[in-house]
């Protein structure tokens, strides 16, 4: 085992960390703000948005995050629109992980006791406003874990954008491999990196998780 290349190119694997955690962080955050959209139109009385939901949600859980990928950085230029690699990889991310985080949104959101939407109506206020203020921030609360969780699986899918030529973790160890004619090696530090990363994740979620209990218990 030869880890000396570090030396020289560490700077890779550095740049590479910096783009996954970008990857990750916007793909999260734009996951979620369409995965509330689809969890609401799931749980929403209107037929027609419940059919649009559920079949988007079905249809991205059903096929590879691959072919995905592959829909929209090779499809999208064929009807016009050329979309550069790293937004590209940010947007399938985002799509994919949407429908897991609808489900968990609407499962959260299902899970607030029935009492405080009739509690809310007879203090006056809409059911816009109840969603709003009252039930989403409570399913917010049940389901940080589980959000916590869907970053971490982010995280690691990122390593997928590689083949589209952005430039995260895998893409540089890659590009290690090829210059230093070390082909497990660089696999090692990355897996490490990885793992640190998710670890340190979890544990901190897992912080946030007793606290919450703590806050719970102290009410």
């Amino acid at each position: 085992m030869d880890f000396s290349f570090l030396a020289k190119y560490y700077m890779f694997f550095i740049y590479g960390l910096k783009n996954t955690i970008l990857l990750a962080i916007f793909s999260v955050c734009l996951g979620v703000i369409l995965g509330i959209f689809l969890a609401l139109m799931k749980i929403s009385k209107n037929r027609i948005l419940n059919i649009i939901s559920t079949s988007y949600i079905e249809f991205i859980r059903g096929t590879p995050l691959l072919v995905q990928l592959y829909i929209i950085y090779y499809g999208l230029p064929n009807i016009g629109i050329d979309l550069p690699d790293f937004l590209a990889g940010i947007i399938a991310l985002s799509i994919n992980s949407a429908a897991y985080v609808a489900e968990i949104i609407r499962a959260g959101i299902q899970a607030v006791d029935k009492g405080q939407m009739e509690a809310a109506k007879s203090l006056g206020m809409t059911h816009n406003m109840t969603m709003k203020y009252i039930i989403i921030p409570q399913a917010f609360k049940n389901i940080l874990p589980a959000l916590g969780n869907e970053f971490i699986v982010v995280i690691k899918e990122s390593s997928i954008v590689s083949i589209i030529g952005i430039h995260e973790l895998m893409y540089n160890a890659d590009t290690v491999r090829g210059n230093t004619f070390q082909p497990f090696e660089p696999l090692i530090v990355v897996a490490l990196i990885y793992f640190i990363i998710t670890f340190t994740l979890s544990k901190l979620l897992g912080l946030a998780e007793r606290r919450m209990r703590v806050g719970d218990q102290s009410i």
